[in-house]
């Protein structure tokens, strides 16, 4: 698949993978187009985990799939647990898998995700979807 850093106001199209722009917060729209913000960070990050997952949530409901991986700050356990609120299937990177286990773990710790994986095992069940 292409891994693509879409512009503003893309239209998003299928059999593609987007990675949010460096400094901008990726957000989905109800046109399903991406919109890029230089708003504040969220916990001290832009691109915010949380804002995407959130936004993408809000447009797609319960066809979002929320992956979070290891990393260092808060960021996207808000928006993981409006992923499942909407019904969305959630899967997090296991804390003992994790380069830096913050991230997966302030998710656990706020609700319990669909799948707690190791990373070879998130990749196999995506594919097997």
């Amino acid at each position: 698949m292409r891994i693509i850093e879409p512009d503003d106001k893309e239209q998003i199209k299928e059999n593609r993978v987007y990675l949010a722009p460096s400094n901008y917060h990726l957000i989905f729209d109800q046109d399903h187009r991406f919109i890029l913000s230089v708003n504040e960070p969220v916990n001290h990050s832009r691109p915010s985990i949380d804002i995407c997952f959130e936004t993408g949530a809000e447009v797609y409901k319960n066809r979002v799939i929320g992956v979070l991986l290891s990393g260092a700050n808060m960021d996207g356990a808000k928006g993981m647990l409006k992923v499942k609120k909407e019904g969305g299937l959630t899967i997090v990177q296991s804390p003992e898998d994790s380069e830096i286990r913050t991230m997966p773990e302030t998710c656990i710790n706020l609700f319990q995700p669909d799948y707690i994986f190791d990373s070879s095992k998130i990749i196999s069940y995506i594919n097997n979807l």
